[in-house]
């Protein structure tokens, strides 16, 4: 069955909410822990928060729909000035936005006030008062952005490879999705503002040419060639490529896959997150089978979660997920309505790219 690409972007980004919400609740326990509090087949269904009846997003989703915002916003201002680029017009000032949320007793910034390009109908994310919440928020994005520096990869931020960087990045596949080297040079770029190990920022890149191709309708196995091909022209990718061709290899194995996953890290770092989380999407063909041993493991759960809730999302659209998973889901009406949004401008960005 042909999956529309409008389907595509509302299943990787849809997707990945409900990955994220999904390893959530047990994103700093152990698979033992996990086992010993949801059974011996680990969690399997969301968790709904007692106040809101919703499965909860973490910072992994708050992120992703920030990047969003900033791609809209990027795209606005370089269309009507002419000049401009995804990360210095559009996500930087965004990541900014997401940061006053964290903590809003900070001194309000102009840059909050409604924009030129919500005014033109783009969702109005600081409006959703959800996004407030603080779900764990990564102490790298955190200090990197409040250093009131700009990260870039010729000039690093610091050395951080956390896979905060990884985990936010899927909106610009998705918007360059017709042009995936280009996705995978704008997504490092992106991640480079707060992380700045080339593993935290090129696990990024990988990620968003993955996610690209996925919607031009290439095979995870075929876009994952094409992800290498992007790798090869940066400086230092070496650990990044190794680690992915590892999550290849084993997914072709017969080793079990609990065996396989810790093979591969814990997924606190951005190659090990994106590894993992490509090894279950690859491992599985069922993608709520993929998606549900993408959590249970000693490590960062959600953001393995919300990666492979990414891919599985761009691979199978929508209908990966249960309805009531998606219905349960913390402001998934949002979501959805930043990716029709991204969907609607996606013909106009690879001119600016």
């Amino acid at each position: 069955m042909k999956i529309e690409l409008h389907d595509r972007f509302r299943g990787c980004l849809i997707g990945g909410g409900i990955g994220d919400a999904l390893g959530y609740p047990v994103e700093f326990m152990s698979l033992s822990e996990i086992k010993a509090q949801y059974g011996s087949l680990g969690i399997r269904k969301l968790v709904l928060d007692s106040r809101s009846g919703k499965a909860l997003i973490s910072d992994d989703t708050q992120m992703t729909l920030f990047t969003a915002s900033g791609l809209l916003w990027a795209q606005h201002r370089m269309k009507n000035r002419g000049i401009g680029s995804y990360t210095n017009s559009g996500i930087y000032p965004s990541y900014l936005r997401w940061l006053y949320t964290q903590d809003s007793v900070r001194r309000r910034p102009a840059f909050l006030k409604e924009q030129a390009f919500e005014r033109a109908g783009a969702p109005r994310i600081m409006d959703v008062k959800e996004l407030y919440a603080c779900r764990a928020p990564g102490n790298t994005c955190l200090s990197a952005l409040e250093s009131g520096i700009m990260g870039e990869m010729e000039l690093p931020i610091n050395d951080s490879k956390g896979c905060g960087g990884v985990m936010r990045i899927a909106p610009v596949g998705l918007l360059l999705h017709r042009t995936p080297l280009n996705a995978c040079g704008t997504a490092a770029k992106a991640a480079a503002i707060t992380h700045g190990h080339p593993s935290g920022y090129l696990s990024a890149g990988v990620l968003a040419s993955l996610i690209a191709e996925l919607l031009n309708g290439k095979t995870l196995i075929d876009a994952y060639t094409t992800g290498c091909e992007c790798l090869r022209l940066f400086s230092q990718h070496e650990e990044t490529s190794a680690i992915l061709e590892l999550a290849v290899v084993l997914a072709h194995s017969d080793m079990d896959s609990e065996e396989a996953i810790a093979r591969l890290g814990q997924g606190w770092v951005g190659e090990e997150a994106l590894a993992i989380a490509l090894y279950c999407a690859l491992k599985e063909k069922d993608p709520l089978t993929a998606l549900i041993m993408s959590v249970n493991h000693d490590g960062d759960s959600d953001s393995t979660g919300a990666i492979c809730g990414n891919l599985l999302g761009a691979m199978h659209g929508t209908s990966a997920f249960p309805s009531d998973w998606i219905e349960n889901l913390e402001i998934a009406t949002f979501i959805f309505e930043m990716a029709d949004t991204l969907y609607r401008t996606t013909s106009k960005a690879e001119a600016h790219s």
